[in-house]
């Protein structure tokens, strides 16, 4: 297939799209064709066998000199909407980096303006590319846990305070005027957000009937890095999802099933899945995962279903607006965490057993009894 690929945005993040992009180079799927950044990238910084791509800091320009066919996109949050549509004005095809936009209205922009193009469009939320998903569908559809009762999500990660020195944007909920809303549900641990939606089966904007948010902050930033959100489907069920970037022993994140028989564990970056059930050992699965620029470029040449277009992402995006709509985030009081000076982070105490709660009782923070949580914030 050899498809020509350029990729806007080649550092931070985007170093791993490069490194995917050479994977995919060697077996003859596409061809990296270009790179667009402000400034271009040495050759020390350009993956060994990807050659010499051209480079240039114009995006629309790149796409017309390299007949780009496939566009990834991996840059800062505020720039996807325009980039997005700035390659379907070409006909280029997307991936687009998660979150798709900073909010609803912004999305609904990219989506529309992509579907009027006709492009494909790929939102790159990786762990719905997992082929534990279906599987888990599978037994929840069968019964295999009985009567479902709501679904959790727990992610704590650390991150030291020099991660939101990386670049102006982050941890911002706005800059220069234009919203941001880098926080740790709607960035970082995203995926454990969009993962339980799908799980739920409540992808899209029209699956979300509220949104109950509790947003804090341990670091000395804008957004928020200590977060809890709920959502109620359409069908009734709760998807609690918690997260901190402060957490004392980072662990792999997950999302959880509740049935009234037992629970499906699914570590989501791992592609594990753990089956829990009355009357029955643990049954634990290791499962694949299918790229989604691999299966874009499939779509493109044989009709292959996309794994995640804008649309399967909808009620993530309405919890980011929910987010981008609740007050700033408050900061924990200092005796709610503390500096680990060997790491330079701050950690709350107690989090990581509070995140996992919230996971295993679709409780946020306030409902466990955390002394400094506020009351939440509801979104209709």
């Amino acid at each position: 297939m050899n498809v020509p690929v350029v990729l806007a945005g080649a550092r931070g993040h985007g170093r791993w799209h490069l490194d995917n992009i050479r994977r995919l180079q060697d077996k003859g799927i596409v061809r990296l064709a270009g790179i667009c950044e402000l400034t271009p990238l040495t050759r020390d910084e350009i993956p060994e066998g990807l050659g010499t791509p051209e480079q240039s800091a114009d995006f629309g320009a790149l796409l017309d000199s390299t007949g780009a066919r496939v566009a990834v996109i991996c840059t800062p949050i505020p720039t996807h909407t325009d980039l997005a549509l700035t390659a379907a004005d070409k006909g280029v095809h997307l991936l687009l980096e998660k979150p798709p936009a900073p909010s609803y209205a912004e999305f609904r922009r990219m989506a529309d303006g992509v579907a009027a193009a006709r492009v494909a469009c790929q939102i790159g939320f990786q762990s719905l590319g997992s082929h534990a998903v279906p599987v888990i569908r599978r037994m929840i559809a069968e019964g295999a846990i009985g009567e479902i009762a709501g679904f959790g999500g727990a992610g704590a990660w650390a991150r030291p305070e020099a991660y939101y020195r990386r670049a102006p944007w982050a941890g911002r909920r706005r800059l220069n005027g234009a919203d941001v809303i880098d926080g740790v549900l709607t960035n970082p641990l995203a995926h454990a957000v969009a993962t339980a939606l799908a799980l739920a089966g409540a992808p899209r904007a029209e699956d979300v009937t509220a949104i109950e948010t509790e947003l804090l902050r341990a670091n000395d930033i804008e957004s928020d890095d200590t977060s809890c959100v709920r959502v109620t489907t359409a069908q009734g069920l709760p998807v609690t999802v918690a997260a901190t970037l402060c957490a004392e022993d980072p662990d792999e994140p997950y999302v959880v099933v509740h049935g009234d028989r037992g629970r499906i564990t699914f570590w989501y970056k791992q592609d594990r899945v753990l089956l829990q059930r009355a009357g029955h050992g643990p049954e634990e699965s290791d499962h694949g995962r299918t790229d989604l620029l691999e299966n874009l470029v499939e779509h493109l040449a044989d009709g292959v279903e996309l794994l995640v277009p804008p649309d399967a992402t909808g009620s993530f995006m309405k919890v980011v607006e929910a987010i981008r709509r609740a007050p700033d985030p408050a900061p924990l009081p200092e005796g709610a965490w503390r500096l680990l000076p060997g790491e330079r982070r701050r950690v709350v105490p107690g989090i990581d057993g509070l995140v996992a709660a919230a996971a295993d009782n679709l409780a946020l923070y306030s409902e466990l009894g955390a002394s400094w949580a506020l009351p939440k914030e509801v979104s209709t």
